[in-house]
């Protein structure tokens, strides 16, 4: 698995605002995609009402099974909404400083826009439901109707004229913008009524696959698509199929659109209503299930335990099942075949113990600490920072439970956050310094945690921690000159010097312990490297 790929699931989980994948895209690459949007619309407009052929035998010839392109026409109608979307902006903007042919310009490139997305929703829809194609009509006309006002005001230079068209240009701009937002939101939610009866109704595990790809790939496009296929029933129908051992092979590919799916609170509210808690627990205990559907099933328990929602806390029957799931998830990271099942079954597991602190009782007594501290000697299973991430937030919070100590003190654990505390990107991307951040500033809080336990401190002492924690808060270089870092380090070397306070220097001691922490903290923040 590579590292790119599982730090976008994990990001895609962690965060409603990230859900998305964090895709690297070559600004070259994405020219050349919408460059075919950005053709000379005037042209293309008059040449797509021309028939290429009257034969009516020829032209079913060029008919191509819906089924199969629907992802790509959904994908070109969002492409060609979001185009149309940026010239009504960039017309009222121009409206607004009075730049009357820019305005007309804008407003013959959005009308022949609009007449593109209209062809070619009714090239692939056939037949469209009669409010789509009255709101189609009324979009036309609005649009034709700006056309010809903002003509006549490049003719003019009577002020008093431009004045009272610009009021009417306006209001016309505003309905438009209405009517085309009201507009695709009747055609997406009409595509995905069409793919979640697919889903429902269709026992061909080809189409139900089909079907769920192209909701995948919509949910892509950010949350409010997201939201609209919780509305339009697509959990329920994907559970449906979770429920049904005939079509097993679907689970991973359900159960992943789930995962994206339930990033806005309407897809959980629909997925608290269909039980799909106690699915999840189904899936995850089944161990005759495949490693993928069971690793994407811990994907949808990361993502609706996140911390970054606030929505969470109503999912009741999480609570009555999460022993069971809990117990699956420590199974499945000290079994899992790859870094990415690692991966979701870990994250999955830190995010639980965030949401009930009962969990780290439940951990500890499934021996979380040795099977956690196992993987990490694992390069098969915890081979990124975004796994060591996961590992090190579920210890930091088992850690506050006073059996803790003696469990990582048992399986050398002290050596292990001593390494994590380390932890050095192996590339320039930004995402994976953010991670490593997280893991010396997770492996400090935990150090610090663990600290009130005095064999805890005293093999600390023996191992060098304090030198490397000094550095670490010395060194802007060495915690990518994180603040997070340096206050947890902070707070870990004052832990241990309260245990030990001969393995203390003068010097640090003056500047690191005996201030306040606030004092350290600016004292060390605005240290030049040259300073150590």
């Amino acid at each position: 698995m590579a590292a790119s790929h599982s730090s976008s699931r994990i990001n895609s989980l962690s965060s409603p605002t990230q859900r998305m994948h964090l895709i690297q895209i070559d600004s070259v690459q994405r020219w050349m995609e919408d460059l075919r949007y950005m053709t000379e619309v005037e042209c293309m407009c008059i040449l797509q009402s021309k028939p290429i052929s009257v034969d009516e035998d020829v032209h079913s010839e060029l008919i191509i099974n819906p089924e199969h392109v629907v992802r790509d026409n959904l994908q070109t109608l969002l492409k060609r909404a979001f185009i149309i979307s940026t010239e009504l902006s960039k017309m009222s903007q121009k409206l607004e400083k009075n730049r009357w042919q820019r305005v007309h310009s804008t407003a013959v490139r959005a009308n022949c826009h609009v007449r593109s997305l209209v062809n070619e929703y009714n090239t692939f829809a056939r037949n469209s439901p009669a409010e789509i194609q009255k709101y189609e009509k009324t979009l036309l006309e609005k649009c034709m109707e700006l056309t010809t006002i903002t003509e006549r005001c490049i003719h003019t230079e009577d002020d008093f004229f431009l004045k009272s068209m610009k009021e009417a240009v306006h209001e016309i701009l505003t309905d438009v913008s209405e009517s085309f937002s009201q507009m695709i939101d009747l055609v997406l939610a009409n595509e995905i009524q069409i793919l979640v009866r697919q889903i429902e109704s269709s026992d061909n595990i080809y189409t139900i696959g089909s079907a769920i790809s192209s909701l995948l790939t919509l949910t892509q496009d950010g949350v409010q698509l997201c939201s609209l296929i919780a509305k339009e029933g697509a959990v329920v129908a994907l559970f449906k199929i979770c429920r049904q051992d005939c079509f097993s092979c679907l689970y991973a590919h359900a159960l992943r659109t789930l995962a994206s799916i339930c990033c806005v609170e309407e897809g959980i509210n629909q997925l608290e209503k269909v039980d799909g808690i106690l699915c999840l627990a189904d899936i995850l205990t089944d161990e005759s299930n495949a490693e993928a559907a069971r690793a994407e099933a811990a994907a949808v328990v990361a993502q609706i335990t996140s911390p970054h929602h606030t929505f969470t806390q109503h999912l009741s029957s999480f609570l009555e099942n999460m022993e069971d799931i809990v117990t699956a998830l420590i199974k499945l990271c000290q079994n899992a075949s790859s870094g990415e099942v690692f991966l979701l079954a870990s994250a999955a597991l830190a995010n639980i113990t965030f949401f009930d602190t009962m969990a780290c009782e439940i951990l500890m007594q499934l021996n979380a600490v040795r099977i956690l501290f196992e993987a990490c000697r694992d390069r098969k299973r915890v081979d990124t920072p975004y796994s060591k991430d996961q590992v090190v937030t579920i210890l930091a919070n088992i850690s506050v439970l006073e059996q803790a100590s003696s469990e990582v003190l048992q399986e050398k654990g002290i050596e292990h956050l001593l390494l994590l505390l380390s932890e050095k990107p192996s590339s320039s991307s930004p995402a994976e310094g953010a991670a490593c951040e997280r893991v010396q500033q997770k492996a400090a809080v935990t150090l610090a945690r663990l600290s009130r336990d005095n064999d805890v401190v005293q093999t600390a002492i023996q191992l060098n921690c304090i030198p490397r924690l000094i550095e670490l808060c010395r060194s802007p270089a060495k915690r990518n000159s994180s603040d997070s870092v340096l206050v947890a380090c902070l707070a870990a070397l004052r832990r241990l010097a309260a245990g030990c306070p001969e393995s203390i220097e003068d010097i640090d001691y003056q500047q690191l312990i005996k201030p306040r922490l606030v004092d350290s903290f600016l004292l060390c923040s605005n240290m030049e490297e040259s300073f150590v």
